[in-house]
C-alpha cells in the first residue's frame, strides 16, 4: 500500500489505486477540487518532490498544456495512488475564500482515463 508525505512531514498509508484527491482529503488534507476531479479546474494541483507519477491521463496533460502549468504541476484529481509519493500543494481551502473544498470527485477518475507517458 502506497505511503503519500506532504510538507509538513505528515504521511499516511493509502488503499492502492485511490484517487490522489480523495486520499488527501480522507486523511485531513484540505486541498481544492473546485471541479469535483474532472481535470478542469486545476485548483487539485500538486507538485511533487519525489515519486512522481511516469504516466498521466489525456485529460490531466491536456488542461495543464492548456493553462501553461504542462511540467510544472500535476493534478491530484488525475492520479492513482500505485506507489510512494511525496509531494506539495498549491491550493488549500485554508489559504482561500471558498466555503469548502469543491463537490467530492467520484472515486473513479473522470473523464474515462486514457493513459500517456509523462513527456518529460
Amino acid at each position: 500500500m502506497p505511503t503519500i508525505t506532504t510538507p509538513e512531514g505528515q504521511s499516511f498509508i493509502v488503499e492502492a489505486g485511490k484517487r490522489l484527491v480523495l486520499a488527501l482529503e480522507d486523511n485531513g488534507v484540505d486541498v481544492l477540487h473546485r471541479c469535483g476531479g474532472h481535470a478542469r479546474c486545476t485548483t487539485c494541483r500538486v507538485q511533487f518532490s519525489d515519486g512522481e507519477p511516469t504516466q498521466m491521463t489525456v485529460a490531466e496533460r491536456d488542461r495543464l498544456a492548456d493553462g501553461g502549468l504542462f511540467g510544472q504541476v500535476r493534478l491530484s484529481c488525475q492520479i492513482p495512488c500505485d506507489h510512494d509519493m511525496t509531494l506539495s500543494f498549491i491550493n488549500r481551502l485554508r489559504e482561500n475564500t471558498f466555503d469548502d473544498a469543491g463537490h467530492r470527485p467520484d472515486d473513479a477518475i473522470t473523464p474515462e482515463p486514457q493513459w500517456v507517458k509523462r513527456p518529460y
